[in-house]
């Protein structure tokens, strides 16, 4: 590809020059699916509250001038932000659709401003474009505590009297829904009980914070959460976990480019899904006895091909999916891909192909699990065949973790790939252009 290198003001595009094996060190910070949420859980109590770990992500931001809409205060430092919000107000329909076009973050204060105010609004929630992500399953935890929606074009409209405990089961175990349950059910007058409810480690960390501020909350076996509702809650101080997903990114760059990089900040144990994958894949990786510094490398010169399938915690996380088959686009033979979490998130799959990448994608359920997208036509399922070599290309970040997969496939490919919507990036993963350079990835 012949291409001039972007102009120094073009922060949205970057220039990258592949076909070096990468090498340094990297730090993550607090995860980006669990620090947001503990700014939400802040607004629960009129107290102060504090929390450390944090990056610097876009949904902080968003987070951020939602609590100060609604009369909150917020102070950020480098490491830390301290929340207080003695008062709240409901927010309205313009500034709700224009946080929800930013991020899916907003519609989690649903039940925080029915407990505060008996008044909320939700409007469909923006972020990634990985396939729908309706708010039925919000609104009907929601209604399970009482709420009364009212829907007019675009806006719900929610008000609620009191909010009383209630059983739900989810058809499915999403993160989203989950937490607004967890959200709902604290202040709640009695007991709640959710079944098939999502325990990835960013809800454990939630569940760690409401536990600090004085909810009674207790993880059930197979997927069932029960809480017994108290008249109020306190402040807490709180370090958010490591960001176990960037992580993962990072590592799958060392295991496409066949460099070696060395991440600080996440914990063994919130990988260890992953790491049994990348080990099978002819991957390696060592880790320091406190269980929070991982160095990722090949083991081997040609990685192994391999059957993979998504799913929620603790399977294979859907997140880590799109930087992982990018390094599975080196691997010698046919990897097969099914994923059953997001239907539209195999879009990424065609700029690849673009890069000389050999990939396939499929209505059909490609693996062991007859998925809820089987009879629906969705392309959910790809073969992968291995080793391709890539040379550079021109690429749209379309989400952030496709995004991070065209990074890794533009270091991995021969010559220059032009990359527009780097700022997706920026705003999900924070410092990135820094983290890049520490691992000797040539951009700019």
């Amino acid at each position: 590809m012949t291409t001039s290198s972007p102009g120094p003001t073009d922060t949205d595009t970057m220039l990258v020059r592949g076909g070096r094996p990468v090498d340094g060190e990297i730090a993550v910070r607090g995860s980006k699916n669990a620090l947001p949420k503990a700014m939400v859980a802040a607004l629960l109590t009129t107290e102060r509250s504090r929390i450390t770990n944090i990056s610097a992500i876009r949904d902080i931001d968003v987070v951020d001038e939602l609590i100060r809409l609604a009369g909150g205060t917020v102070s950020q430092d480098t490491d830390e932000i301290t929340i207080t919000a003695p008062t709240f107000d409901a927010l309205g329909e313009d500034d709700i659709m224009r946080l929800h076009a930013a991020s899916r973050i907003p519609v989690l204060t649903t039940a925080v401003s029915l407990h505060r105010t008996g008044h909320a609004v939700v409007a469909a929630p923006g972020g990634c474009s990985i396939g729908p992500r309706p708010v039925d399953y919000h609104l009907d935890v929601l209604r399970a505590f009482g709420a009364r929606d009212d829907h007019r074009g675009d806006i719900i409209e929610l008000r609620v009297d009191r909010m009383r405990g209630a059983r739900v089961a989810l058809p499915f175990p999403s993160v989203g829904a989950t937490e607004q349950f967890l959200f709902a059910s604290v202040l709640a007058e009695g007991d709640s009980e959710l079944t098939n409810a999502a325990i990835e480690p960013e809800i454990l960390d939630l569940i760690a914070v409401l536990q600090k501020m004085g909810a009674i909350i207790s993880v059930e076996p197979n997927r069932t959460i029960r809480v017994t509702g108290v008249d109020g809650l306190g402040g807490f101080e709180h370090r958010v976990i490591g960001d176990r997903l960037e992580a993962a990114s990072w590592a799958s760059l060392a295991l496409a480019t066949g460099g070696t990089i060395t991440v600080h900040g996440v914990q063994q144990q919130l990988l260890s899904t992953f790491l049994n994958v990348y080990r099978r894949a002819g991957g390696e990786f060592s880790i320091d006895a406190a269980g929070e510094t991982l160095t990722f490398r090949r083991a081997r010169r040609m990685l192994r091909p391999l059957a993979l399938e998504t799913d929620v915690h603790p399977g294979f996380m859907t997140d880590w999916q799109s930087p992982f088959v990018t390094a599975l686009t080196q691997a010698e033979g046919v990897s097969v891909v099914h994923e059953t979490v997001y239907e539209d998130r195999l879009g990424y799959t065609e700029a690849l192909r673009s890069l000389g990448a050999q990939i396939q994608v499929f209505t059909e359920c490609l693996g062991p699990t007859r998925c809820r997208f089987g009879a629906a036509n969705h392309r959910h399922s790809a073969v992968v065949v291995g080793p391709t070599r890539l040379h550079g290309a021109e690429l749209v970040v379309p989400d952030l973790r496709a995004g991070f997969s065209y990074v890794i496939a533009a270091a991995s490919a021969e010559g220059e790939s032009l990359i527009h919507g780097v700022d997706l990036l920026d705003r999900g993963y924070g410092n990135f252009r820094t983290k890049l350079a520490a691992v000797g990835v040539d951009h700019t």
